[in-house]
């Protein structure tokens, strides 16, 4: 299944309790804004961030940028208050962390049921019990909000005791699986953060690992790492050459009912045709922007 068009390139984390940092992602280049409540904000202070990201919701002014919530789990004793608080609000979307079975998408939603319908529900990826399961917790996207898969790799690494190295060996299995179960479900897919703000080339690795892999944009801790982001996760010069050549050729005459053509020596399939009619479709809404 293709993912959706629009375009996910950065997902930046802001603490919903820096009034300052959260009026600066209005003037940002991100695609996606995650208010955060949850690891970004102290205990004493996640009250005061519930109320500031509700507050900001409902102001809006973030034109193009999605704007999403992470709420604290529910497990914890701000969960409960957070999904209802937020719900209300009804931001594009709710992010959730840790979970750990495809019980726990139920769960979520249905604490969401207040919510407008076009609120989303996306997932962290983030715990080792979730792992063995991510194609039935994908698959609850049939009969839920769920849209989105979100890596969290920081977490996953204190479970598995892994280390965080270039490279990421540790959790290139991970995240395999992780984009395999979302586009078998038609969800959106985004790689976790680079810790490393002030290491360029780390994160141009870490983009390029990510778009190999398939992942539809990454997460980011920093504002600093958005442009490098959104020009790594747009469609390059080549692929839209390549997007445009496939799509004139299925749409030439004599094409019609053909499941495949040779375009510049090679074979191009009807999948392929799709794989350029995505390409297009981003880079459209990426130029309106």
């Amino acid at each position: 299944m293709q993912p959706p068009s629009r375009p996910r390139r950065s997902v930046l984390y802001v603490p919903a309790s820096n009034a300052k940092a959260v009026a600066k992602t209005r003037t940002l280049s991100a695609d996606v804004i995650v208010l955060d409540l949850e690891d970004a904000v102290a205990p004493e202070a996640k009250e005061e961030a519930r109320a500031a990201a509700v507050a900001a919701v409902r102001e809006g002014g973030f034109g193009h940028r999605e704007l999403v919530v992470r709420c604290n789990g529910l497990a914890t004793p701000w969960g409960a208050a957070d999904l209802a608080a937020v719900a209300a609000a009804g931001p594009d979307a709710v992010l959730v962390p840790k979970i750990t079975a495809a019980t726990d998408v139920a769960t979520y939603d249905a604490a969401l049921a207040a919510a407008p319908r076009a609120t989303q529900l996306w997932v962290m990826i983030e715990t080792c019990a979730v792992v063995p399961c991510l194609s039935d917790v994908a698959a609850r996207a049939a009969t839920s909000r769920l849209s989105g898969f979100l890596m969290g790799t920081n977490d996953l690494a204190k479970e598995m005791q892994a280390r965080i190295l270039p490279g990421r060996a540790p959790f290139l299995p991970i995240l395999a699986l992780t984009v395999v179960a979302a586009r078998a479900n038609g969800l959106i897919a985004i790689d976790g953060v680079c810790n490393a703000i002030d290491d360029a080339d780390r994160l141009a690795a870490e983009a390029a690992q990510g778009i190999e892999f398939g992942f539809d944009g990454k997460s980011l801790i920093h504002p600093a790492q958005v442009d490098a982001c959104n020009a790594a996760f747009s469609p390059s010069t080549d692929e839209l050459e390549w997007a445009r050549a496939v799509v004139a050729a299925f749409a030439a005459p004599g094409a019609g009912g053909k499941g495949a053509l040779r375009i510049e020596g090679k074979m191009v399939e009807l999948l392929h045709h799709a794989q350029a009619q995505h390409i297009l479709a981003v880079a459209a809404q990426i130029d309106s922007r």
